[in-house]
């Protein structure tokens, strides 16, 4: 491992492994014609309550023009529509339509596949272990974040 330049960099080497990753699973999506963002979206919205774009937005990790964009495209392809939220029936909400949860479906199994490639390549402990370490980092960060 380097200890010098950029490799001693937190933050490049999270983002090398994120594109790593994220390679990975664009390969397992692509056969479905669904990018990971989009798959997030629709992981996202799969527990059929509906969504703001502000809670999505945050959930999935998208800024909001990029976001809209993205929700706009699964719009156009009947997998995610916008309705009156349920809370408050003057704003409104995305939810998962009946195809985007059937997409999904059909994908979780390369999505599983990807991890289990993942978990074989880097072991399957150590990368629950990484998994729990990358949630406590967060949740770190973001106390010492909160005012």
């Amino acid at each position: 491992m380097a200890t010098t330049g950029l490799g001693s960099s937190l933050a490049y080497l999270l983002s090398r492994a994120e594109r790593s990753v994220n390679r990975g699973l664009s390969a397992a999506l692509a056969g479905e014609d669904v990018t990971v963002e989009q798959w997030r979206i629709l992981r996202a919205l799969a527990d059929g309550r509906g969504h703001s774009m502000g809670e999505l937005a945050e959930a999935v990790l998208m800024p909001h023009p990029t976001l809209t964009k993205a929700v706009d495209r699964l719009i156009d392809r009947a997998l995610v529509y916008r309705g009156p939220s349920a809370g408050d029936r003057r704003r409104v909400a995305v939810f998962v339509a009946d195809r985007g949860a059937e997409l999904l479906a059909r994908v979780d199994g390369a999505v599983a596949g990807h991890h289990g490639l993942i978990a074989a390549a880097f072991g399957v402990e150590r990368t629950e272990q990484l998994k729990r370490d990358l949630e406590e980092l967060v949740r770190a960060l973001e106390a010492e974040a909160a005012p």
